[in-house]
Order: structure tokens, then sequence, then C-alpha cells
């Protein structure tokens, strides 16, 4: 018991290790944790060891995985997905399965296997596309919503296919009797599953709110059971576990709770699946792959390599034409989704435990994860300067368009009345007189606490596409600028933080991928006096190099001394909030007041 312990205490370790540092590099953590297997597992150091233990809460943690995978996707977008988006998720997901299944058949492979290597090499990683949009900026262009609508749809066809794989090899013959009840059983569970989500679930959840219920520990302990449920009806089909406990997942995601308790679950199987039996499961997974495939099996791993990497970019350019949204626009959007992650994994561990594959074709699956994986940063980040060289770079025609500013001062009122004839604003402010002189100057402010997720909607949170914090008060700035972004879903996030806070508050910004409005530390309070008793003066002046804002900030105040940067304005007349980490190009206008 107490190897068992200490063996258990060295797997955490080393996944948040390996976690830690591949998130610092920019990737997902389940690199990090697969990596720190294989180093510290039996193919190299043989530091750690399988045990029954740490098997179990692997299996555990698969389960819970897929669960919170399933709470994040939102059907509803998947039903929005764009005519682009679906083309990219089938060509995506098509050709490359279709090369990677006739690969393994020609290097003299079983069927069975050949299957379950084309699924892994069709499928792509949610977690890495939605980590580099953020860092390249790219969550407002029309390629993010086509990334993540792909990533979705084939992660969920993936698993489609791979239950049916499932069930077929189960009934161990393909005889029309066996297939009519393979086929019955995997239509009575998803008539099942799906009765209990669309009906019976939202009347448990309506009952418990009725009868009083806000223990979120009960609703946390209903939840996996609702889970363990759908993945024991899942085996039950022919099935695999991890199917039921995503579609479980989908149901759950906000159709039995309020929205609030929603989230707050949410982060809470966060926290069990993906902080802690989650990277079991990836560190031991890591165990299981050997060296000897660069040995015996160079050739396949590198025509693994190939067709996982050309076949999903060029298989979803390919099928992204007819989108009519141009093939260098298809090429970026394939180098996005080449990325594998979680759903990989787990399907490649999955055959390797039921015999399907041996563990020379499940390390070539893990190190084409880990490869395809590195590219995404470097390929995506050079398709996108390509596009936007081209002027290629289109927004989304779904961006949203309104900006809600937190904060009802005569800073924030300027910067309202300058944008309102440009877009949708609303302010919201805890003070009534100031929502009062914000309406007497025809402006939207609704009075409320924007720390309280219902305010922020109340005025207009789901309409808005930027949201500005620009109270004197750092901390409820930051505090309010995380729920925006990760409550609400607004993309664009402008904080305004003051001389005497800690950096702690800067730190904050980042992990929601938000920016210092003025690119630089500002006292509201001072420029509040110099607006409210008119002591300003509005300059305008043309950027003639490519140049940071907060550069151009230093060279400005340089010769003005102090001044605030409140917009910058590009070559077509569009204006935007001047803040930390834009780029200004020549011809572009700074507008500041001094």
């Amino acid at each position: 018991m107490e190897l068992e312990l200490l063996n258990l205490l060295l797997v955490l370790v080393v996944a948040w290790m390996g976690g830690s540092l591949a998130t610092r590099l920019g990737y997902p953590s389940i690199l990090g944790e697969l990596i720190a297997g294989i180093v510290f597992g039996p193919a190299l150091l043989g530091v750690l060891a399988p045990s029954e233990a740490t098997a179990v809460l692997a299996e555990m943690g698969v389960i819970l995985m897929m669960l919170y995978i399933g709470m994040e996707i939102d059907f509803r977008e998947l039903g929005k997905a764009s005519r682009a988006g679906l083309l990219a998720a089938l060509g995506g997901f098509l050709v490359p399965f279709a090369l990677g299944y006739y690969a393994v058949l020609a290097f003299d492979g079983t069927k069975m296997g050949a299957l379950f290597v084309a699924i892994a090499v069709g499928v792509t990683s949610l977690a890495t596309k939605s980590r580099i949009l953020v860092d390249l900026k790219l969550l407002n262009t029309r390629i993010a919503h086509v990334l993540m609508a792909g990533a979705l749809i084939s992660d969920t066809l993936a698993l489609i296919i791979f239950a049916g794989i499932i069930s077929f090899a189960d009934a161990g013959s393909v005889e029309l009797l066996e297939i009519l009840i393979v086929t019955g059983k995997a239509l009575l569970f998803f008539a099942v599953t799906g009765l209990l989500g669309v009906y019976i679930l939202p009347f448990l959840g309506k009952q418990l709110e009725k009868a009083g219920f806000t223990n979120r520990t009960l609703y946390f302990t209903i939840m996996l059971i609702i889970a363990i449920g759908f993945a024991e009806l899942a085996e039950l089909a022919g099935l695999h576990s991890i199917l039921g406990a995503f579609i479980a997942g989908l149901f759950l995601r906000d159709s039995i709770f309020d929205r609030r308790l929603s989230k707050e679950l949410n982060k809470v199987f966060y926290d069990i699946s993906i902080g802690f039996l989650a990277p079991v499961f990836f560190v031991t997974a890591g165990y299981n792959v050997t060296f000897d495939v660069f040995q015996n099996n160079l050739t396949l791993l590198l025509v693994i390599l190939a067709v996982a990497v050309l076949g999903k970019v060029f298989g979803t350019a390919l099928f992204y034409l007819p989108s009519g949204n141009g093939w260098r626009e298809g090429i970026t959007v394939g180098t996005g989704m080449n990325g594998r992650g979680a759903v990989e994994i787990v399907i490649a561990g999955i055959a390797l435990n039921m015999g399907f594959i041996d563990n020379e074709i499940f390390s070539i699956l893990v190190f084409m994860a880990i490869f395809t994986t590195a590219t995404v940063p470097v390929l995506l980040t050079w398709t996108t300067k390509w596009l936007r060289n081209r002027g290629e770079l289109v927004l989304s025609s779904s961006e949203k368009q309104g900006i809600l500013i937190l904060g009802a001062g005569p800073l924030s009122l300027y910067i309202a009345k300058k944008l309102s004839g440009k877009a949708p604003v609303s302010l919201i402010d805890s003070n009534v007189d100031n929502c009062i002189r914000a309406n007497n100057l025809g402006l939207n402010c609704i009075q409320g606490n924007a720390l309280k997720e219902e305010a922020i909607i109340e005025a207009g949170g789901h309409e808005a596409g930027t949201f500005v914090s620009l109270t004197n008060n750092s901390e409820i700035n930051v505090l309010a600028a995380q729920l925006a972004s990760e409550g609400i879903g607004i993309p664009n996030i402008y904080v305004s933080i003051t001389p005497s806070s800690e950096g702690a508050n800067v730190e904050l910004l980042e992990p929601i991928g938000a920016s210092t409005i003025f690119a630089k530390k500002t006292d509201p309070y001072k420029w509040d006096y110099k607006l409210e008793n008119k002591d300003f003066e509005e300059v305008s002046v043309e950027i003639s190099e490519n140049i940071s804002s907060r550069n151009f900030l230093k060279q400005l105040s340089g010769k003005e001394g102090d001044v605030l940067p409140v917009f910058y304005e590009n070559g077509e007349g569009k204006l935007y909030i001047y803040h930390y980490g834009a780029e200004l190009e020549p011809g572009y206008k700074v507008h500041y007041i001094k």
C-alpha cells in the first residue's frame, strides 16, 4: 500500500512538472504529461512503473475527462456551424482517415489496427487551438470560428466511429444478424440517452430547484452518478464508456442546473479531471511507448507523420474550396487543425488495451501526436501572417460588434461618446448618479454590480465583442474582466491598471487574453478631472513606421510629456481602443489627449 501511494505521488509530481513546462512553452499540458510518462517510465529512466491503483485512477480520469469535454461543447454552436466549418471538419477528418488506413495496410497491418490508426490521425485537438487563437489574437476572425467548429465536429465524428468499431469488434462477426443487433443496440443507446437528456434530466433539475436544494456537493454527486450511469449504458450497448460520459457531458452542460451553478460545477470537474485524474492517465499512457519503433518501424512512423500532417492540411484545404473563402485560407485552417490531443491518445490507449494495436503502433501514434501538436503554433503563426500580409485575414461575419464599458466616469463617457457612432455602446456602473449622467448624454448605462454575471448580461454582455474595465479600482477591473471573458465569452478585453496596483493584477490578464488599456498603468482620477473641467487638448498623429503601441507611447511621452493615447485608427478609418500589444503600421493615426 505504501509503495502504491509513493508511486501515485511520483506520477502526480512528474505530471505537474511536465504539464507546467509544456504550458509555459505554449503547448497543452497533456503533451508535457505524455513526455513525462515516456521519460520517467519504463521506456527511459524506469523511475515509474505500472500499478493497479494508477490504472484504476487513469480509467476514472478518462471517463471524467470525456465528461468535461462534453460539458465544454455547446450543441447550439455545432448546429450553427458554418458551411465552411463543416467542410473543414470533413476534409480534415476523412482524408487523413483514408490515408492512415491504407498506409497501415500497406505495411501488412491488420484491418482493425488500421482503423484505429485512421481515427487517430483524423482527430484534432481543441485545446491546442483554443490557446494559440488567444495568443495570436485571432478569436474574432473567420478562421477561428471555422477551426473551433471543425475541431468539435471531427472529435464527435471520431468518437461515434470509434464506438461503432468497438461494437462490431465485440460482436466478433459481420454477419447480417450481428450487424442488425449491433446497430439496434447502438440506436437504442442513443434513443435512451436522448430521452434522458432532453426530458428526464431537465425535469429532475426543476424538481431539485423547487425543493430548495442548493448544496453544490449534492449536485456534484448527482452529476457524477449521471456520468457513470451513461458510461455504463454505453458499455451495456456494446459501446465504450467514454462515449457515454461524453454524451452525459453534452446534456449536463446547461440543461439541469442554473447557469451560475453549472459554471461552478464545471470548474470542479475541470480540477478533478484535467487537474488530477487525467494527468495520471496521460503519464501512464507514456509507459506503453517503446523506442524500438525507431529501429523496427521507422519507415511506417515517417509515413504516418507525413499522412497526419499533409493529409490534414491539404485534405482540409481541398474540401474547403467550395466555401469560396480561397485556398490560402483553407491551408491556414488545415495547419490550425493539425494538432492532436486528448481524444486521440484515449482512443489509442483503449485500442492497445483491447489488443487491436501493439506497443509499436501505439508509440507511433504518441510520437505523431507530439510532433503534430508541436507544429501548430509555428505553422499557424506563419500562415496567418501570410493571410494578413495579403489582406485576406477576414473578421468573422458573426463577430459581436457591441462594446461594454465598466465605469461611467468622465473618461469612460469620453470613450463611449467617441465610439457610439461606430458600434453599439453600453456602460455599467454601481453609482446611480453616474448612470443618470450617462443616460442624459444619450448613452445606455445600466446600474449594477459588474462582478455578477447577470448584471453584465443585462448590460448587453452577450452582444458585446469588446469589454473595457475602466474604474479606479484595479482589482475590480481585473475580476470583472475575468468574468466577462470566462463567464460571458467576450473576446476582446481591455483593462485599466492603476500605478499603485501590484504586479499580480497584470499577471492575471494573460490567461484570459486581456490587454492593458492605454498601453500603460493609468490614474483615471487625473484624466477624469481634466475631462470634467475641460482642461485637455485632443491631438492626432500619423504613424510613419511599423511600431508597437508600447514603444510608440514611449516615444510620444518623451516628446509631449504625460499623454493618454485613447484610440488608434487604421488606414480604412476604423477606430480601435489603444492598448498594450497593438501593432501600429504606417498610415495609422493615434488619437490622444494631453
